[in-house]
């Protein structure tokens, strides 16, 4: 699905209207779906249905009384704060406040220095700035929304949070796309006000979502599934995917052995960890499953026999930054032919001495690896540090998993790929070994570095919401992904 800039959604509505599409017409289908993430927002949080409309002057805020009419007349209880006056509003505005006060909605004018009060509400509509405003937010939309945040009423924000991008932004717990997702949704600091997404068809042609320009493509369940490696009754364990692992040093035996059990839960059939030599009693404790095997420093042709067999790699999880690590990623890195995940330590060492890297590899960095990879220490906005990566892939040729929240995935010659799922619970040590192993499991199975970061990402992020679910953001660790990949693996065959 295509994840467009605000502006660029104008632009392809106006071409609809020019082709004969009507403005009214598409408010009516999108007050028809935000009807519909309403009442599915009331019973996901068991709320009672009192519900406020926010509205502005504009076209959101005639959205959300379109919604509100269709409400009245399945029997809610809605109520509308306009924050202008009735002549102020636009056209389409002016005239689905009508509507809505005609089928006994009641619209309170607030004015600046009037008290604004939720009543009885369960939940607020956000309707109050739409996709064409910019600026700072001031006077009483300033009031509104530091009213509405300050209520802790859940707030439902239609197509955007009023604000974002400004001084002051309503923080929603679910934002409903009209259309296309907004690029500006995603962006730095606008991810902790968006809340949960949800996107709705209001009836934009065929033609006017191809003819718009994306700026990333959203992974959706239809991507999964398309991606989705199938299970042939008569396959060996080789066939599901032979991943061999790099890691560990003295001292460091956690994040290899995540990766390795990672790999397993996510589909291949057999996993060998190759360790330094020494490692054999701290390694004692790892699963059954894998196959631990240890080489001894500058033993690069062992490593690389072992390579050789292998469907996919994965390189980094715990081996450290020493002299003796680094020697050895400059002798196996060049000889590498198979495809590869890297990550951790191996990502520093990379950067450290600009190795040179093999086609057919993920690189898994966060945003400060990938600042060392890109061998500068400036304070980057987002848009930048996406910039300058998108040019460190083109120029390496291999795929980037750029982790963060939102998380971006970056392909030679391609918009990025944008992952929305995932919990903040996330953010814990060893998750990024964890999604190592994922994307080296999947790269064994559909061989095609691209594919197989879309699925481990996705499945990596998944899994964190089940183990959040179940054990709270706070309390989950990075195991507890691992545990969860079953769930997600039924969840798609369902």
């Amino acid at each position: 699905m295509k994840v467009i800039q605000a502006n660029e959604m104008g632009r392809v509505e106006r071409l609809a209207y020019e082709k004969g599409a009507s403005e009214e017409e598409f408010m009516n289908r999108a007050g028809e779906g935000i009807a519909e993430q309403i009442q599915s927002f009331i019973a996901r949080y068991h709320l009672k249905p009192e519900i406020t409309l926010l509205c502005g002057r504009g076209n959101n805020g005639g959205d959300a009384y379109a919604a509100g009419l269709i409400l009245l007349n399945g029997g809610f209880n809605v109520s509308a704060l306009a924050f202008s006056s009735f002549e102020e509003g636009s056209s389409l505005c002016q005239l689905q406040s009508k509507r809505f006060v005609k089928a006994g909605g009641i619209i309170k004018y607030i004015q600046k220095g009037s008290q604004i009060a939720f009543g009885e509400s369960e939940m607020l509509v956000d309707g109050i700035l739409g996709t064409g405003f910019h600026g700072e937010v001031t006077g009483l939309y300033r009031e509104a929304i530091e009213q509405a945040n300050g209520s802790n009423i859940p707030i439902l924000s239609i197509d955007l949070p009023s604000g974002l991008g400004s001084n002051v932004v309503i923080k929603a717990k679910e934002t409903l796309f009209l259309g296309l997702p907004k690029s500006e949704c995603f962006i730095g600091e606008a991810w902790n006000y968006v809340g949960k997404i949800a996107v709705y068809d209001f009836g934009l042609p065929n033609e006017s979502i191809e003819e718009a320009k994306a700026d990333f493509y959203l992974i959706d369940d239809a991507m999964i599934e398309a991606y989705f490696p199938p299970i042939l009754r008569t396959r060996h364990k080789y066939q599901a995917g032979y991943v061999v692992g790099l890691g560990g040093s003295p001292g460091m035996p956690g994040a290899p052995t995540m990766s390795s059990f990672a790999a397993l839960r996510a589909g291949a059939g057999i996993v060998r960890l190759l360790h330094p030599q020494g490692m054999e009693s701290e390694l004692a404790f790892a699963p059954y499953e894998v196959i631990r095997q240890g080489y001894s420093q500058g033993d690069s042709q062992s490593i690389l026999e072992a390579f050789s067999r292998a469907s996919a790699l994965f390189i980094g999880p715990g081996m450290g930054t020493s002299s003796s690590a680094l020697e050895l990623l400059q002798q196996i890195m060049p000889k590498i032919n198979k495809s590869y995940v890297i990550d951790a330590e191996a990502l520093t060492l990379i950067a450290q001495a600009d190795i040179a890297l093999p086609a057919n590899g993920v690189m898994t960095p966060h945003h400060g690896e990938m600042k060392h990879l890109l061998k500068t220490d400036e304070d980057l906005d987002f848009p930048e540090l996406l910039k300058r990566s998108q040019a460190y892939v083109d120029a390496n040729q291999i795929t980037l998993v750029l982790k963060g929240a939102p998380t971006f995935i970056l392909h030679p010659g391609q918009k990025p790929h944008l992952c929305v799922r995932g919990d903040p619970g996330m953010a814990t040590a060893g998750s990024g070994d964890v999604l190592t192993g994922i994307i080296a499991a999947f790269l064994a199975q559909v061989h095609d570095p691209l594919k197989a970061a879309i699925l481990g990402v996705e499945f990596h992020a998944r899994a964190g919401e089940y183990a959040a679910e179940e054990l709270t953001s706070y309390s989950m660790v990075a195991t507890d992904i691992t545990e969860a990949l079953p769930d997600v693996f039924l969840d798609i065959k369902k």
